[in-house]
């Protein structure tokens, strides 16, 4: 990290982290909503990377690549904010397809098919297909959804660094085995995007080479499969409340 002369050597970090800011940009995007592209964060976090060199030599006891990251992530979220591109329209959607899934579940006994979801929200398939792409950026968990809805930082919630959730610190004892549950009722098919997206950490465009679609079919058929599990969530958080 430092030359002979006691100073950081910027040239050769700048390479050395590289790749960290693609990883972090990658991590966001997949939970932002489709308009915003992956190239732009990674500009921008290579903004913060050099950033974080500069003042990195006010302050040399910090460990540089957990104080990169935090730099690189500021400098993303700080972007995404100014270019003020994002609304509450993906909640909004979310919220519509939970309800539909969660009463189609009751009725029905079973998880719906995306037809008979477009079908209880009484919009064309094409349409539902859309709101999910518009719900790009939600998580299976958001302290807000237990409270009342208040004006918070959805950019906070949807790109979250190394510091836990509360509500997931809550649920942590049976959070796991809960996801295990509920995943392995999923339909099949996303099950298995669920797995390669998780588990195995692919992103949505290595995902769609694999089952043979494209990236936004893979993120219509990943937030389709959040809504079920943030329903079976929901309802058992209820339940230990109640």
């Amino acid at each position: 990290m430092y030359n002979a002369a006691g100073v950081v050597n910027k040239e050769r970090p700048l390479a050395e982290f590289a790749p960290l800011v693609k990883r972090i940009a990658n991590f966001m995007v997949a939970k932002l909503p489709a308009s915003v592209e992956v190239d732009d964060l990674i500009q921008v976090g290579m903004i913060g990377l050099m950033d974080a060199l500069s003042r990195y030599e006010e302050a040399p006891g910090a460990q540089f690549e957990t104080y990169a990251a935090q730099r690189i992530r500021g400098a993303m979220l700080d972007e995404l904010r100014q270019t003020d591109w994002l609304s509450r329209g993906a909640r909004k959607s979310m919220r519509q397809i939970e309800a539909a899934v969660h009463a189609l579940q009751q009725r029905l006994g079973r998880s719906p098919i995306e037809a008979e979801i477009a079908s209880e929200l009484k919009i064309p398939l094409a349409d539902y297909q859309q709101m999910l792409l518009d719900a790009r950026g939600t998580q299976l968990i958001h302290y807000e959804d237990f409270m009342e809805d208040g004006d918070d930082d959805f950019l906070e919630r949807n790109c979250p660094n190394s510091n836990p959730d509360p509500l997931a610190s809550l649920l942590d004892d049976n959070l796991r085995q809960v996801l295990i549950g509920a995943i392995s009722d999923l339909p099949e098919r996303e099950k298995l995007l669920m797995g390669l997206y998780y588990e195995q950490e692919l992103n949505f465009k290595e995902i769609g080479a694999v089952l043979g679609v494209t990236e936004s079919r893979v993120c219509q058929i990943h937030n389709q499969a959040v809504a079920r599990l943030r329903v079976k969530l929901k309802e058992l958080a209820w339940t230990s409340i109640a």
